[in-house]
């Protein structure tokens, strides 16, 4: 696939955009030395990229990949927090959250493609995503406690939401790392492809989903998300308030004009 444009934050985060995939945005991990292990620059500039990325309109998906042919990511780096005082830890966090929380609070669909290690942190980059493509070798888990922590990137509280809260509690609790076949049986990733393919196919999957309604996606989106752990009742309130969002939108009229007329849309995005 030919890289038509690339926009690099920092050292180890880099932005592409592909020839045929006008719409679709990679989201390159790229600290190969470490297996991509998120230090306090690299987490700036995860943050910085996708503080870029949610003001795009132009960006209907956005795929989070990894340069390193056997990791997504290794998680925190413990041997910069191995030299941190107390001190430094707490001026660390607000830096930290905000990768975690750039990655989660993107507006468009977000894909993670996961091959090799996605433990701790780096597995908590994969939550934040809306669906999770893992290869054959990926291997997934949350095993802060085994180090005196705890998941602090929003594993606790994604993993229950995809996989139940006993489950996620002992997963948690055991800190054990589990592979791509149990992985996919479990529903802690979404999709299970051939060994390096799942760059390929999330890709691919990118560029479906940016096929679609810019504005309908967005608010797809917010309302899955905003409707999460709501009543019944709430979750219908939420989700009509995205459609009250959407239906007056050029978006909306082109879509329904395109269908009668036969033809691809050619969404305004507005």
């Amino acid at each position: 696939m030919t890289v038509t444009s690339e926009q690099r934050y920092g050292e180890f985060v880099v932005v592409r955009r592909h020839e045929g995939q006008d719409h679709v945005a990679e989201l390159v991990l790229d600290r190969p030395k470490a297996m991509n292990a998120v230090s306090t620059d690299m987490a700036r500039s995860i943050a910085a990229a996708c503080d870029a990325l949610g003001a795009d309109r132009d960006v209907r998906a956005t795929v989070l990949t990894s340069s390193h042919e056997r990791a997504f990511c290794v998680g925190a780096d413990l041997k910069e927090r191995n030299s941190f005082t107390d001190a430094d830890l707490v001026r660390q966090r607000p830096t930290a959250r905000a990768a975690y929380t750039g990655v989660l609070e993107l507006p468009m669909p977000v894909i993670a493609a996961v091959h090799g290690f996605a433990l701790g942190g780096g597995f908590e980059l994969a939550l934040a995503c809306d669906v999770i493509v893992a290869d054959a070798t990926a291997v997934v888990g949350l095993p802060e406690v085994s180090v005196g922590v705890i998941p602090g990137g929003g594993g606790t509280q994604l993993l229950p939401r995809r996989v139940g809260a006993a489950r996620a509690a002992e997963l948690v609790f055991s800190a054990r790392r589990v592979e791509a076949g149990e992985a996919r049986e479990l529903g802690l990733v979404d999709e299970l492809v051939e060994a390096g393919r799942d760059r390929e196919e999330a890709l691919a999957l990118g560029g479906r989903i940016a096929a679609n309604s810019p504005v309908g996606l967005r608010a797809a989106k917010k309302a899955l998300r905003l409707g999460q752990g709501l009543d019944l009742r709430a979750g219908l309130e939420v989700e009509d308030a995205a459609w009250r969002s959407v239906a007056f939108s050029g978006d909306r009229a082109e879509g329904v004009a395109a269908f009668n007329e036969k033809r691809r849309p050619d969404w305004p995005g507005e």
